[in-house]
């Protein structure tokens, strides 16, 4: 096995103490850790699945896998999708470093990432042996290609892929007969035309796969939208062949998530309106946030969709995180989301309405 980088947000703690320090507060704009409140149908939902004598079924409740099948279809216009096409997971997270493993990868296979990528893509390469590659053009994806992530929108650039780019990339895929994975965690919270009045398309789409799910699978998450990220509530759907070898992988390894977690689930997946509540207050924040970034002297690119704002000023990244730690805001720098980007830094939006005043207060002082 090839061996693991150390931890990159251990590289931070010196950043954080000074910002600590700061005479208003820190304010960690750093990681997408939901900071509101998990809504209360969801609660109550969990307390009254209490009673969980029996083991979890891997595959999920029959009530689940079909409020899967329905969110996918009313959310994102994804349709004919049957049981055996979804399966829930424990967070995406674990998913996502996995899957190479679990789709029999090694050594001599590669897997694909975008160049400005959450890091895990590429831990999940290395925990099987395979070589991860960051790129966002399909023709330069080499011939030992196996696994193709895409990630829309971004983490951290907040990138949407539209369905002419998902089709372009689909059909590489399968030139190279490859697995094609797209992570959309973040696909209910668009801001910019045309996405903040248009669905974020699924590379499950019908105008993407034209009625063939094959070696194609879609990544979803309750973490963002209806704040569960402690909850640990995910999904993955698309070709049935894939989704079976997942499941068998999944059982024999004991990965089942809880059964209150999928009573939940259930119920988050059921209701619109927290989801739309909560999109609402993440857009405020921006509102706020994202024109204060731009007076310190930022430029902000792509960021029209997740939560996040993609941003330079014109150096390197760690000399924007030590100007940021000065005024008491933690930020994440771009060297953490590949080799492409090592002048950009990324802000989170998921900070209370007062900590998010107070970073604008401080951005435009």
């Amino acid at each position: 096995m090839k061996p693991l980088p150390d931890y990159p947000w251990d590289r931070m703690e010196p950043y954080i103490e000074r910002a600590r320090r700061h005479p208003g507060g820190i304010v960690d704009l750093s990681i997408g850790s939901p900071v509101d409140a998990t809504p209360d149908i969801i609660r109550e939902a969990l307390s009254e699945a209490t009673d969980a004598h029996a083991y979890p079924a891997t595959i999920g409740t029959p009530a689940l896998r079909q409020a899967i099948i329905d969110w996918f279809q009313r959310r994102r216009g994804v349709t004919g999708l049957t049981e055996a096409n979804v399966l829930p997971t424990i967070g995406s997270k674990e998913l996502v470093a996995l899957l190479p493993f679990m789709l029999g990868l090694g050594e001599g296979d590669v897997v694909v990432h975008p160049l400005a990528a959450y890091p895990t893509y590429a831990i999940g390469a290395a925990l099987a042996g395979a070589t991860a590659f960051g790129s966002d053009e399909p023709a330069a994806w080499p011939e030992r290609t196996r696994l193709i992530w895409l990630n829309s929108p971004g983490n951290p650039d907040g990138r949407v892929l539209s369905i002419d780019e998902l089709r372009a990339a689909r059909a590489r895929a399968l030139q190279l007969g490859a697995t094609i994975v797209s992570d959309e965690c973040y696909a209910e919270l668009g801001w910019d035309e045309p996405w903040n009045t248009e669905q974020i398309p699924s590379i499950l789409d019908p105008r993407v796969i034209e009625g063939d799910r094959s070696n194609t699978l879609a990544v979803y998450s309750l973490s963002k939208q209806s704040n569960m990220a402690g909850y640990r509530a995910a999904f993955v759907a698309g070709c049935a062949t894939l989704i079976g070898r997942i499941t068998t992988v999944r059982k024999h390894a004991g990965l089942m998530l809880p059964a209150p977690l999928q009573a939940a689930m259930v119920v988050a997946l059921g209701d619109d309106v927290h989801v739309a509540e909560q999109k609402e207050l993440y857009r405020v924040r921006r509102d706020i946030l994202l024109p204060a970034v731009e007076a310190a002297g930022f430029r902000i690119d792509q960021s029209r969709a997740g939560l996040y704002i993609w941003a330079t000023e014109g150096r390197d990244a760690w000399d924007s995180i030590d100007r940021l730690a000065s005024l008491g805001i933690v930020a994440g720098p771009g060297h953490f989301y590949g080799d492409a980007y090592p002048e950009h830094v990324r802000f989170s939006l998921t900070a209370t309405d007062e900590r998010i005043a107070a970073a604008a207060e401080r951005l435009t002082a």
